[in-house]
């Protein structure tokens, strides 16, 4: 039996210790000076090789395996792979006991720690699908939703007998090497409504398959219909489709054996992210969520859907599982009209709002798919030149960050940074107040959002951004009170001082405006900052401008135009029948 340790030990050089805990905290482990693997596991295998050579490698046990169905113990595993075994996780969960007992099954996640020639040489194994060499990179939060679902692709591929296949470089490049290779005809992608440069990928394949004779059928994944000639009929064909068949898993593939490239790292691609409470990606981790939000945690979506502390538990939280194809729209639908009805009034107006915000999803997504331009310039384009193109730095870096000393900003950005997602009212303040009461160009502020928001999903997020701006010409200017909303939506003020703790010593009356409070000075001690701008003054200088322009431009042909282009259809409500008498009148 191995005991816990006491925190007042002292260790000693030759000491072994036994680490028992989440395997990602092993690569840190490792990096810490003086602290090297033992030789031997507990099974007394050796690697035989010197540590600088060795490597921490993530697999996922394929259909082939040999190992499959046998101990560890009794795998031969370290003599057959010259790797060992330092953890296995299983559905998402590590696999506690014994290691050399654990018996080995298919989309089992290997932790190995191997030789060198592991790596290349799996990459022409079918043992083993490669999923991570972890030396060189410490765990990346960014990565952790794209990798499980990348996980369960992997999964579910080696269900079917099959390999999933990276290929890093240009698309038509990469494309034109298979279909030289293999004798390519039929080339099968989900149909995107992406960004620009997306847009301008798939133009560039359009014309290589034409060129090639390559017949390229693209799969709708939502509502949206590509080349709409008309607004008027939309609304039709999107339910069509939701009521259509849901298509099951693809049968009787054969795989090729082609090599595969390792995935590339962050820093390899720029990115850098620090946001430690994503949710999980998979299918299974989408699934789950919207179980449970159909059968329990939905009942309060509809009235606590816009509270930035409830939200995040009423919400469905979906959504990522929708941007990322782990979830399909219309599995969403047909899914939650077929949730339990006789539950109670609350239950009937959730599942009413969810099933509206999830039509209002494609709505969206087909502004973008009709005028791609729209992610860099305004819908309207009176609008271009209203606020400066070069954003003020100080302002975007203070917004950016959760430090414009307006609290309830300040939370809101700061809860989205560290955990990829925040309700939709919050989403739409946090851009207003950028847009008008700091005065920054949507095409800045933006891509912030964007680069947070673990459901990016562009067909949403740029006709929203210019939305919440203004600068569309037919919606509603929206210029929200951040005092006012961080009073509604948090009137405990709990939300507010769980990411402000700067705040502690803030009395209640004076958490959303502290520069009135008559102690205001004692903020400065603590490092929150005075408000970059008067809210109150702020917005009214942007109200007279946005407005001046809106009053200039109403009912001209471009705005006409764009209501007729872009505009939803709504269907007419129906009348109600008068109440006979009073007494027959239940005003529910």
């Amino acid at each position: 039996m191995v005991t816990a340790v006491p925190s007042e030990e002292k260790l000693q050089g030759g000491d072994r210790l036994v680490f028992a805990g989440d395997t990602e905290a092993i690569s840190d482990l490792l990096r810490i000076n003086g602290l090297v693997p033992s030789t031997e596991n507990e099974e007394g295998l050796s690697l035989d090789t010197d540590r600088a050579e060795r490597r921490l490698v993530e697999v996922v046990v394929s259909p082939h395996c040999d190992a499959v169905g046998h101990a560890i113990r009794d795998s031969g595993f370290r003599s057959r792979y010259g790797a060992v075994v330092l953890a296995v996780a299983r559905h998402g969960e590590r696999v506690q006991g014994n290691l050399g007992t654990i018996e080995l099954a298919v989309g089992d996640t290997l932790l190995l720690e191997a030789r060198p020639a592991f790596v290349s040489r799996q990459r022409y194994n079918k043992d083993f699908l490669l999923v991570n060499e972890r030396n060189t990179d410490p765990p990346r939060h960014e990565r952790a939703y794209l990798s499980w679902a990348i996980l369960g692709g992997i999964v579910a591929l080696a269900g079917l007998g099959l390999t999933l296949v990276v290929r890093v470089g240009d698309a038509v490049t990469v494309l034109e090497d298979l279909r030289a290779a293999h004798a390519v005809v039929h080339l099968v992608s989900h149909e995107e409504t992406g960004n620009l440069w997306s847009y301008g990928r798939d133009r560039r394949v359009a014309e290589w398959a034409r060129g090639q004779g390559v017949r390229w059928e693209e799969m709708p994944q939502s509502g949206v219909v590509r080349r709409l000639g008309s607004r008027d009929a939309w609304q039709g064909a999107r339910d069509r489709v939701m009521r259509a068949p849901v298509l099951g898993p693809v049968q009787g593939v054969r795989g090729l054996a082609v090599a595969s490239d390792d995935l590339p790292a962050p820093a390899t691609l720029g990115l850098k992210d620090a946001c430690p409470l994503r949710q999980k990606g998979g299918r299974g981790a989408g699934m789950r969520a919207l179980q449970s939000f159909l059968t329990t945690r939905g009942e309060s979506y509809q009235r606590a859907m816009s509270s930035p502390l409830h939200g995040a538990r009423a919400c469905s939280r979906i959504s990522p599982h929708l941007a990322f194809g782990t979830l399909s729209l219309r599995e969403a639908v047909q899914t939650g009209a077929m949730a339990p009805g006789g539950r109670g009034a609350d239950w009937a107006r959730s599942m009413r709002s969810f099933q509206a915000r999830l039509a209002w999803r494609d709505h969206f997504m087909q502004k973008l798919e009709d005028e791609p331009e729209i992610e860099r310039r305004c819908l309207h384009p009176a609008y271009e030149g209203l606020r400066p193109r070069e954003a003020d730095a100080l302002r975007l870096a203070a917004w950016s960050t959760g430090e414009t000393g307006l609290p309830f900003v300040d939370a809101c950005m700061r809860s989205l940074l560290a955990t990829g997602w925040l309700n939709f009212r919050m989403r739409s303040m946090l851009m207003a107040v950028a847009s008008y009461h700091l005065w920054l160009d949507w095409r800045s502020t933006g891509p912030v959002l964007a680069r947070a928001f673990t459901d990016y999903e562009p067909g949403i997020h740029w006709p929203q951004v210019q939305m919440q701006s203004g600068t569309t010409g037919m919606n509603t200017i929206r210029i929200y009170n951040p005092v006012k909303q961080g009073l509604d939506q948090d009137p405990t003020g709990e939300f507010t001082r769980r990411w402000l703790p700067e705040l502690a010593q803030v009395p209640d009356a004076y958490l959303q405006r502290p520069w009135d409070w008559p102690e205001a000075e004692r903020l400065l001690e603590r490092g929150y900052p005075a408000p970059i701008v008067d809210p109150v003054e702020a917005a009214r200088v942007a109200r007279e401008a946005v407005w001046a322009c809106r009053r200039a431009h109403r009912g001209d042909a471009v705005t006409a135009r764009i209501v007729t282009r872009h505009a939803s259809r709504k269907r007419p409500r129906r009348a109600k029948p008068k109440a006979a008498t009073a007494q027959l009148s239940l005003d529910l």
